[in-house]
């Protein structure tokens, strides 16, 4: 059972060790950030884990022609990754391709990168899972993203079902589902996510130990 007091600072390393998205969820939710999670499903696809880090976006668009320069900007952005940063792919849910996989994972991995996110689609599903990288999306595709799709836009601001996720916010994935936490209220999020998971352990043990549901919430006020 953790103790009662919240640290001081949360770590990423300790958010990966006790929090989950959907009690981050329920935290924002209580701060009145009701829209941090996108409804569209973004099932793990490689390894079942828990990601947590720091938004590191890519804005995707459709190509309906030969693209001279194909790779360009999704080259700098993984480039660009720094440690626990997790490659956002906003790609609109196209499925033209798949336009993340072993290489960009690999060269991600050794910037410091710890997973990615793509609402779209992505391949070398086997060849990601056995390096332990971390890769939720929408769907698989065989196909190259060249002449295809590609990044029109890196390190801004992009949409996923409507959900904002801006450069160095923190995102929580996990089995259940994709949270972003607005680095504004990050610590306050954090905190009351770190007590609810204690609260919710206190309620456990005492159904566990007999105690009926209801008692249960009447008494600890947690569900």
């Amino acid at each position: 059972m953790m103790s009662d007091a919240v640290p001081e600072t949360i770590t990423l390393e300790m958010m990966r060790e006790s929090l989950y998205a959907a009690v981050v969820c329920d935290a924002l939710d209580g701060l009145g950030y009701t829209n941090q999670s996108p409804n569209v499903p973004l099932p793990p696809l490689t390894v079942e884990t828990m990601l947590v880090g720091r938004c590191k976006t890519t804005l995707w668009g459709d190509m309906y022609h030969a693209d001279p320069s194909p790779y360009e900007l999704e080259l700098l952005a993984v480039d660009g990754c720094q440690a626990d940063d997790v490659l956002i792919a906003a790609a609109g849910g196209s499925e033209r391709s798949g336009i993340w996989g072993e290489l960009l994972s690999t060269a991600a991995t050794n910037a410091g990168c710890v997973g990615a996110i793509v609402d779209g689609a992505v391949r070398d599903i086997r060849q990601m899972a056995e390096m332990g990288f971390p890769v939720f999306a929408r769907s698989r595709n065989i196909y190259d993203s060249k002449d295809r799709q590609r990044v029109v836009d890196i390190d801004v601001t992009v949409e996923i079902d409507g959900v904002r996720f801006a450069p160095g916010d923190l995102v929580i994935a996990d089995v259940d589902g994709v949270v972003v936490v607005p680095s504004e209220i990050q610590d306050q999020a954090i905190q009351a996510a770190w007590q609810k998971v204690h609260a919710e352990n206190i309620t456990r043990d005492a159904i566990r130990d007999g105690m009926k549901a209801t008692d249960a919430y009447e008494k600890y006020g947690v569900l």
